[in-house]
């Protein structure tokens, strides 16, 4: 009975960590279908040497590096859809755009978006041509007429709060809109995010540097490199996709039949930077897909040279001579010794 009971309980435990883990990590699996790079799904597993930490190797250059990360919620969003319009003229088609336009405007007032708050965007007004088959005694001939006109616009519209998303999207689909071309993020004041950004690099790189002072090393007997960046990065940068299916069929094997492959469901999700690689993180619980922008910096210390010592100049005395040649053209030389 305590053998049963203790094998419940690890079926469960097991169940629970696969639920934690997400549909993500199934496609390390044998018949899952890669679409794209699969980013960290594929971590999970037994190889402990992913985990180990790489051999401190002695350096005389002391570096210096910080990395800042700042998860900002968007302050507005801009929803862009496409729409086509064909009519039999081109008053008839102006009209018909205009009409699912100004319903889509109607329905968003309500829920706070107004028209200064989407913008239509024409992209083209051409005729549209049908080909017509004219039958002669011995031939026929195929001549192209105009049938009608196409009307291509897109459609720029505003929110504030990404709770008001569902709605556009609603009211889009009502009126026959379905082609969403992309979402796009704003902040009001990017340049506030950066000052907070490097305030906080700042005063993490003093509390770095003190480190090494209480180590006993004087950077001030070194001389300082620096390098550094900024980047901002939106989510539709990091949607990935994959396929988490199982395909195994033991009796087709055994009749030796061939198997028809159903279409299989891409899934996608949003899998921001990792929070690992940073000293700094700001907003790091993050709810919904947000602008990450960050900033790094990497300072490098290499030791001064000795100041060599100067050279002492030797002062040289020269003693005055005087030189007497006698008769016998010997020459002899003796030092004059001067009174003071």
């Amino acid at each position: 009975m305590k053998h049963s009971i203790y094998l419940a309980l690890l079926l469960y435990a097991s169940f629970t960590s696969a639920q934690i883990r997400g549909n993500a990590t199934t496609i390390s699996r044998q018949n899952v279908i890669h679409a794209e790079s699969l980013g960290n799904a594929n971590t999970y597993g037994n190889n402990l040497n992913t985990f180990r930490q790489r051999n401190l190797v002695p350096n005389p250059v002391i570096t210096i590096d910080v990395k800042a990360l700042n998860n900002i919620v968007a302050d507005s969003y801009t929803a862009v859809f496409n729409l086509v319009q064909i009519g039999e003229t081109a008053e008839d088609t102006n009209r018909l755009m205009n009409a699912r336009v100004n319903s889509v405007k109607s329905a968003l007032t309500t829920q706070g978006i107004f028209n200064k708050d989407i913008i239509i965007d024409v992209i083209s007004f051409v005729p549209v041509y049908e080909t017509v088959v004219e039958k002669k005694l011995f031939s026929k001939t195929y001549t192209e007429v105009p049938k009608g006109f196409e009307l291509q616009q897109n459609l720029h519209i505003k929110f504030t709060k990404v709770n008001q998303f569902e709605k556009v999207l609603a009211a889009c689909a009502k009126n026959e809109i379905y082609n969403l071309v992309k979402v796009d993020y704003f902040i009001n004041n990017i340049e506030a995010v950066y000052t907070k950004l490097r305030a906080e690099i700042l005063k993490t790189l003093k509390e770095k540097k003190q480190f090494y002072l209480d180590l006993g090393f004087d950077l001030t007997n070194y001389k300082p490199t620096m390098a550094d960046t900024k980047y901002c990065h939106f989510p539709r940068e990091f949607y990935k996709n994959y396929q988490a299916f199982n395909s195994i069929s033991l009796e087709a094997i055994k009749k030796n039949k061939g198997i028809v492959k159903a279409k299989k469901q891409t899934s996608y999700y949003y899998d921001p930077l990792s929070f690992k690689e940073y000293d700094i993180i700001i907003n790091p619980s993050i709810v919904e897909p947000v602008i990450q922008i960050g900033m790094e910096i990497k300072l490098q210390y290499r030791e001064k040279p000795e100041t060599p010592k100067p050279i002492e100049k030797v002062k040289e005395v020269i003693k005055n001579k005087y030189f007497i040649l006698s008769k016998d053209g010997e020459l002899t030389v003796k030092e004059l010794k001067l009174e003071n």
